[in-house]
C-alpha cells in the first residue's frame, strides 16, 4: 500500500497562474466571511499580495456585500493607495492597515479584518484569549492586543501601530475595534479568522455559564506546535473552499 501524502501548497510555473489563484481564494473568502454573518455595513476587508508585483494587494471594493464579490470584482492597490486595476472606490482603512502590515511583514501573503459580532464583543475586554479549548491554542502565545483605540483607521501612522503590535504574530485583537488576523496565504489568513472568531465566542459563553478552566502552559504550548502551524491553517481552509464554490460557483467570474 502507498504511503498518503499530507497536501501541500501549490506551486506555479506561471506568476499568472499564481495571480488567479489567489484572485479565487480571496473571492472564496469573502463569500465565506458573508456566510458566517462577519460582514457588517461598509466594513471589513481582506488582502492578498500581488505575486508579480510585491508592493500591490488585491482587496475588495468598497462598500460591496461580501456575499456578492466575484474574482471580477477585486482591486489591485499599489503603495501609494491608488487603484491600478478595477473601476470602484478602495476602503482608506483598508489600505491605512493593510499596506502596513504587508510593508512590515514580507512574509505575509494574506490578511483578513471584519467586524464579526463574537471579535468585536471580546475585544471590548482588552484581553488576550485564554487557551480555553484546543482551537483556541492555535493562537497561544501567538496573537497580541492592540489596546489604542483611536476611531476609524484613516491615518497610515496608526496602521504601522498596529503592524508594530502584530509583530511576528498571526494574530491582533484591535480593543473596541475586532480582530485582524494574517498568513502566506489567503487560506491561512481567513482560516486564522474564522476560528479566532469562534474562539472569542466559545470563551464568552464560557465564562458568562460559570469559571472555565484553563488548559496548562505546557499543554497549550503542545498543541499550539500540533495545531497552529501555518501548514495547518491553509490546509483546514481547503474544505471550505470546496463548499463555498460549489455552492456559490459564480464567484469565480
Amino acid at each position: 500500500m502507498s504511503k498518503l501524502e499530507f497536501p501541500a501548497l501549490p506551486v506555479f510555473d506561471h506568476v499568472e497562474d499564481e495571480r488567479s489563484h489567489r484572485q479565487q481564494r480571496l473571492a472564496a473568502a469573502f463569500r465565506l466571511f458573508a456566510h458566517f454573518g462577519f460582514d457588517e455595513g461598509v466594513a471589513g476587508h481582506i488582502t492578498v499580495r500581488d505575486p508579480e508585483f510585491p508592493d500591490c494587494f488585491w482587496v475588495n471594493p468598497f462598500g460591496m456585500y461580501f456575499g456578492h464579490i466575484r474574482v471580477s470584482d477585486l482591486l489591485l492597490v499599489n503603495h501609494k493607495g491608488e487603484v491600478i486595476r478595477g473601476n470602484r472606490p478602495v476602503n482608506t482603512a483598508a489600505f491605512a492597515i493593510h499596506s502596513q502590515i504587508h510593508q512590515a511583514r514580507p512574509d505575509v501573503i494574506a490578511a483578513a479584518h471584519a467586524h464579526s459580532l463574537y471579535g468585536k464583543a471580546w475585544s471590548t475586554l482588552g484581553r488576550l484569549l485564554d487557551p480555553l479549548t484546543q482551537d483556541a491554542c492555535a493562537f497561544y502565545e501567538d496573537h497580541a492586543l492592540h489596546a489604542d483605540y483611536s476611531g476609524v483607521v484613516l491615518d497610515i501612522q496608526e496602521g504601522k501601530r498596529i503592524a508594530t503590535t502584530l509583530g511576528e504574530r498571526k494574530a491582533v485583537i484591535l480593543r473596541n475595534h475586532g480582530l485582524l488576523t494574517v498568513g502566506k496565504s489567503v487560506d491561512e489568513a481567513a482560516w486564522w479568522f474564522i476560528t479566532m472568531e469562534r474562539s472569542c465566542q466559545a470563551q464568552l459563553l464560557a465564562e458568562a455559564a460559570g469559571k472555565p478552566v484553563l488548559i496548562d502552559p505546557e499543554t497549550a504550548r503542545l498543541t499550539y506546535s500540533q495545531i497552529g502551524s501555518s501548514l495547518l491553517g491553509w490546509f483546514s481552509f481547503q474544505s471550505l473552499y470546496d463548499m463555498i464554490v460549489r455552492r456559490e460557483p459564480d464567484l469565480l467570474n
